[in-house]
């Protein structure tokens, strides 16, 4: 009696626990202490648990105690099965499968029914019981009791295989394929009963139906669909012989006739036809099978485009005759996701099991018709549905055929060429690339109708008006630019296949918008469909005339002949355009640079193209500076920079056609600049192209194009440096057409053409990504670079701007400063804007400097000056942090002509007042670049002067901002991001987001310092697994082994490994998983080392600190997507640390609900496992178990799959004795 008064306490007082804690009203020490003494149940013995678990279930309870006691008895299944006897089991077995009769009433909620299958399926699984003589039989004849109970028995049919169908940590090696060699032995009864089950009840549906008996006749609906949903979890991996002989696949094909059941039927078809086929002898069933489904659904589809089927935008079903094709005659609306499904699953066959289509062409013909006909669905959703398929079909056969001319040529085949000549489909797969080739004109037709996002109010003639166009309703804009990709992708692959057909088209579309716009004033609104139909012509063009994806097609002279006059016809309608207006001026630009490549095939052409472009430029005029902030004067100033860019993507493009030329574009450039009609940005761009061709005509050219570009720069440049803050601020506050102003933008221009020159004067053997932006640049590290002897005079007066830029933030300096200088430094509008993920309104090209960019989007009058400084300041540092992450990729030769110290005094002497945003940029464009590229020899001189000062002043802010963050609920940033009181929220938001910008770059430093590359005499960790155990670790001798290893440097430098290594222990308890998991690669190197070497300290900071740390950062919720490589670094550190050193073993046991008697057996478990997999997942399970709901990140990867509900709780109970009853 005594033992039942106390269980019934412990009962209640959980009860009451469940309640506090998810109560929001509840204090914080009340919801510590009511989940402490809900996790001290579920560590403790495990009778109780499972007892009070039971009784929390019973339908007396609240529904949010109901929930979590469902919650408790899965942890029970789940993490301390194995504490139970088979007594204890088999107990607990039978009270769960009673519990479906207790919840199988029409009253009972949904999610009580959900979570007692799944308990009932967990438990099958984990007990292992002979499916065939036991629970099978038992779940069979609750079957009968009536429909509610057969639900809940295929509820659980469908949660058993769970972890074969989902992926599940838990589950790894030997006991997946247990529950997968049980569970398809049993196939032969499960899936007849679930067969039984559908036609059963769905009989007895329209018997109920018939005698008006509507509430048994949705029960039996509902068994219908609990059993359809089952069997499409045995359609993703059952045999496919299997799901055919128990007449699955046919009751199925009926259900399609029938409204309420034809999406789950449908979904069965998808998940077989997803299969790909297999390579033993079930080939030839599995290739029946499902050309048996795609008759079935080809019939209906069949119906569907026999007759006119009209979709639009405010409505979700298409309207159809009654009776379409045995389809229920009683429903005159085809449901909408049935329809997706339908092309969903017919994209599945084409995708994965294309091999039996092919062998019948009648067949192949009927497929890709079906195809085209929802690729050309004016129903946006459906024609999205189709576009992988028709991009899958052109990969493949683009593949194909560059495999064919491959071989013909004598070369390798590719991968699929290999497998189509071996398994005797080559010929096959040459009449699909044929057949589909019949579709590319429509297909491109629908590709350019589909380009715009919205319907443009004129321009019908382009633009099939009844088109459901992609909105916002569908996805965000960035999807939008994805959607567009794919269109443009599918563009390029026909245009690759069929040249002659894809070129008619553009050349068609092109000479009909110019037909159109030209009996007409073009107004804004057209514009969108003039830029989207240069986006596809600038697209076919590439394709056409890319050697990389040639296919044999140019080879042809004929075709070329063919295409030369098709392309011609759209070039002399393009040069013969007067358009004036500096929009299409602008436009009109890029139409020409889209012709690129054709001129790489046409030099006769080229001259013309010159020509048109210098006349565009010199169309429109020059305005002085202080007419810049004009709105005319911006499209101006916008639509030259754009003519001189199309100059420089044709000279990429066109290659070696421009060469001829280049003599008299350079006469032409020089008398421009002569009459002050071509300004500086726009020289920029030209001398960027002229780099460009000069690369084409080899070294020798290259190096006259870079005398001739930069020595007239080098006097001015050397002669008049910037020597202090006063002599920029001097040069900074001058208006409009001064001498001042003339050289700040002078000094811009050519800091511009630094970078330029850089980027564009390495050879082509290596590729190294330094701009902000990824833009890379290409080096050949084992001959001299051509830039490389003028960097003697190009960066020292570099260094100095720099310099002198960063101590304007200076906070006596910053003080004194004048009005627009101080205005400047703060954040603008569109770099907030860019913080908070907002859309920013700019016009580029406009600034006294001829090419800057002006912020719109700040209310009121736009200061000029304010914003010519602030464009000045900002261009300087993004070009000049380029030019020296560039530089420091050019070999030896900046490491030996530079003074580290004076390159770090630059960068490095006002870090202090450096704000987050540019520290950031600073370790993204230049120190992470030089960590990458510092040759072994200058490390001390260079790594060793620039990381202490850095990686110290980044620990230092990080964490003093991380902790006002997480104390005050604000990150304490020194950026100035303007009128705090006014931003209000946001300003709090774009402090945060400047603060893990910088944690995040941080973080990635030092993943730069632990990368491979870098550390090629560190052993792999595969390495250190073939050694097992620290304990038989051989003595590394540190000074010679890691000589060359960039770990080994850092920890040769006390200063600069102290502050990493705070860092990184920091790191695990910020809630930002993009650092923690950059930090991870760090600290992963940190222990390899740490085993390899002899340093005690270090190896205590391993086994204790960082141990600590690691599992401080699975309580984060936000490291739940990063947890598998927090529990992979706690396995390194515990498997080389524990047999060394006391602190593994301490840190483990020092968990709340560890026990001496829970840790040896996770010991014993660890010591005969030799997978690295099956250790991790020891690991794993031992902190759940110790920590409780603690560990958040791995509580909220296991709660995947539990349904949950949010509740509204009523208590303000305390539990002063919870845990006295608890123990007693």
């Amino acid at each position: 009696m005594a033992e039942g008064v106390q269980q019934f306490s412990i009962t209640d007082f959980a009860a009451e626990a469940v309640k506090v804690a998810f109560d929001w009203r509840s204090s914080a020490e009340a919801k510590q202490k009511a989940t402490f003494y809900l996790d001290s149940i579920k560590s403790g013995d495990v009778c109780v648990l499972a007892s009070t678990s039971f009784a929390l279930v019973t339908h007396e309870r609240s529904s949010e105690v109901r929930l979590y006691g469902f919650k408790m008895l899965q942890h029970l299944v789940r993490l301390r099965w194995e504490e139970l006897n088979n007594e204890e089991r088999e107990h607990f077995a039978k009270m769960t499968v009673n519990m479906i009769s207790e919840v199988a009433k029409p009253y009972e909620e949904w999610v009580f029914k959900s979570q007692t299958a799944a308990l009932v399926a967990e438990v099958v699984r984990r007990e292992g019981l002979t499916l065939r003589a036991g629970v099978l039989q038992t779940l069979a004849s609750i079957c009968d009791k009536g429909p509610i109970h057969a639900e809940l028995v295929a509820m659980v049919l469908r949660w058993l295989p769970e972890d074969i169908t989902v992926h599940n940590e838990d589950l790894e090696g030997d006991r997946r394929r247990q529950l997968l060699h049980r569970l398809t032995h049993s196939l032969s009864e499960i899936l007849p009963l679930l067969y039984k089950q559908v036609c059963q009840h769905f009989v007895a549906g329209q018997y109920a139906v018939k005698i008006n008996e509507i509430d048994k006749a949705k029960q039996h609906a509902a068994t219908v669909t609990a059993a359809l949903n089952a069997i499409n979890t045995y359609a993703e991996w059952a045999p496919i012989s299997a799901l055919g002989s128990s007449r699955l696949i046919e009751v199925c094909a009926q259900l399609l006739r029938y409204s309420e059941f034809r999406l789950s039927a449908c979904e069965f078809f998808k998940l077989i036809s997803q299969r790909r086929r297999p390579s033993d002898e079930t080939a030839v069933t599995f290739d029946s099978t499902i050309t048996n489904i795609f008759q079935i659904l080809t019939q209906v589809t069949e119906g569907f485009m026999s007759r006119s089927l009209t979709w639009t935008s405010d409505v979700n079903k298409m309207d159809v005759d009654s009776d379409v094709n045995n389809v229920d005659s009683d429903v005159n609306k085809i449901d909408v996701d049935f329809a997706e499904c339908l092309c969903e699953t017919m994209v599945a066959i084409g995708c994965n099991n294309l091999q039996c289509m092919v062998r019948d062409e009648d067949q192949l013909s009927i497929y890709l018709k079906v195809m085209l006909f929802f690729l050309q669905q004016p129903k946006f959703e459906l024609h999205f549905k189709s576009l992988p398929l028709w991009l899958f079909l052109f990969r493949e056969s683009n593949s194909s055929l560059k495999s064919n001319k491959q071989a013909d040529d004598g070369g390798k085949m590719s991968k699929i060429g290999k497998q189509s000549s071996t398994s005797g489909m080559i010929d096959k797969e040459k009449g699909v690339a044929e057949r589909i080739g019949d579709f590319c004109a429509n297909i491109m037709d629908v590709a350019f109708e589909r380009m715009l996002k919205k319907n443009p109010t004129v321009g019908v003639a382009l633009s099939d008006s009844s088109l459901e166009i992609w909105t916002d309703e569908f996805a965000s804009k960035d999807e939008f630019s994805q959607y567009r990709s794919r269109l443009l992708e599918l563009i390029r692959l026909i245009a690759a296949q069929r040249p002659i057909t894809a070129a008619s088209k553009i050349s068609g579309r092109v000479v009909a918008m110019i037909q159109m716009y030209s009996l007409r004033p073009i107004h804004s609104q057209d514009l969108p469909v003039l830029e989207d139909t240069q986006l596809a012509l600038d697209t076919t063009i590439s394709a056409i005339f890319d050697v990389g994806t040639d296919i044999g097609s140019l080879s042809n002279p004929t075709v070329q002949r063919e295409l030369a006059s098709i392309i011609k016809g759209v070039l002399s309608q393009l040069l013969d355009l007067k358009w004036k207006e500096p929009a299409l001026v602008e436009i009109l630009g890029r139409y020409l640079d889209a012709m690129g490549p054709f001129l790489n095939y046409s030099p006769e052409d080229v001259i013309m193209v010159i020509q048109k472009l210098f006349h565009l430029l010199t169309s429109l005029p020059i305005f002085q500076k202080g007419q810049k902030q004009d709105p005319i004067a911006v499209s101006t100033s916008r639509a030259r920079l754009q003519v001189c860019t199309s100059f420089l993507r044709i000279a990429r493009a066109a290659g070696k056609s421009l060469l001829p030329h280049m003599k008299d574009i350079s006469e032409t450039m020089a008398k421009l600049q002569e009459e002050g009609r071509l300004l500086r940005s726009e020289q920029n761009l030209f001398g960027e192209a002229f780099l460009v061709m000069a690369s084409a005509a080899g070294s020798e050219q290259q190096q006259s194009v870079l005398t001739w570009l930069l020595e007239p720069l080098k006097e001015q440049w050397i002669k008049k440096e910037l020597q202090d803050t006063l002599g920029l601020v001097n040069l900074l506050i001058r208006g409009p057409n001064t001498p001042e102003n003339e050289r700040m933008w002078h000094i811009f221009h050519t800091v511009t053409i630094f970078e330029r020159a850089l980027k564009r004067s390495g050879s082509k053997k290596g590729s190294v990504s330094t701009s902000q932006n990824g833009s890379a640049f290409t080096i050949d590290v084992g001959s001299s670079h051509p830039m490389a002897s003028r960097l003697s005079w190009m960066l020292p007066p570099l260094f100095k701007l720099l310099r002198c830029i960063h101590s304007l933030w200076l906070q006596p300096i910053a003080q004194e400063l004048p009005k627009e200088v101080r205005a400047a430094l703060v954040i603008t509008p569109a770099e907030q804007a860019s913080l908070l993920g907002e859309a920013a309104t700019k016009l580029k090209g406009l600034g006294a400097g001829d090419g800057g960019q002006v912020d719109l989007n700040r209310p009121g009058s736009i200061d000029l000056t304010e914003n010519e400084i602030r464009n000045w300041l900002k261009g300087i540092r993004d070009s000049g942090y380029n030019v020296l992450g560039l530089a420091t990729s050019i070999g030896d030769h900046f490491y030996e002509c530079m003074d580290s110290d004076a390159v770090s005094t630059a960068l490095l002497e006002n870090l202090q007042a450096m704000e987050f945003r540019h520290v950031r940029q600073l370790i993204h464009i230049v120190i992470i670049p030089l960590v990458k590229n510092c040759p072994r020899l200058f490390w001390e001189s260079w790594l060793g002067k620039f990381l202490p000062a850095l990686i110290g002043h980044c620990q230092r802010v990080l964490s003093v901002s991380w902790t006002s963050l997480k104390s005050e609920g604000r990150a304490k940033v020194p950026d100035s991001c303007g009128d705090s009181s006014a931003l209000g929220l946001k300003a709090e938001v774009m402090e945060e987001k400047l603060l893990r910008d910088l944690t995040r770059e941080t973080c990635a430093l030092l993943a730069a310092l632990a990368s491979p590359g870098a550390n090629k005499s560190l052993p792999s960790t595969e390495q250190l697994g073939q050694l097992g155990h620290m304990e038989s670790c051989p003595v590394i001798d540190t000074e010679n082994k890691f000589s060359e290893s960039l770990i080994g440097f850092l920890f040769k430098h006390a200063e600069i490994a102290s502050c990493a290594l705070q860092i990184s222990v920091n790191a695990f308890t910020w809630p930002d998983s993009e650092a923690v998991a950059k930090v991870v690669s760090f600290c992963g190197s940190v222990v390899i080392y740490a085993v390899s070497t002899s340093d005690f300290e270090l190896q205590n900071f391993v086994a204790k600190d960082l141990f600590k740390a690691v599992i401080q950062g699975l309580t984060l919720e936000s490291n739940a997507m990063i947890h598998a490589d927090l529990v992979s670094l706690c396995r390194e550190i515990f498997v080389h640390f524990s047999n060394r050193h006391s602190a593994p073993r301490e840190v483990l046991l020092s968990l709340p609900f560890v026990t001496q008697d829970s840790f040896s057996a996770f010991e014993t478990a660890l010591s005969k496992s030799s997978s690295a997999k099956e250790q991790k997942q020891h690991i794993k399970s031992l902190l759940l178990l110790g920590a409780g709901s603690q560990l958040k990140a791995l509580m909220a990867q296991k709660n995947t799959n539990v349904l949950s509900k949010p509740f509204s709780f009523n208590s303000n109970a305390t539990f002063p004795k919870l845990l006295h009853v608890h123990n007693q």
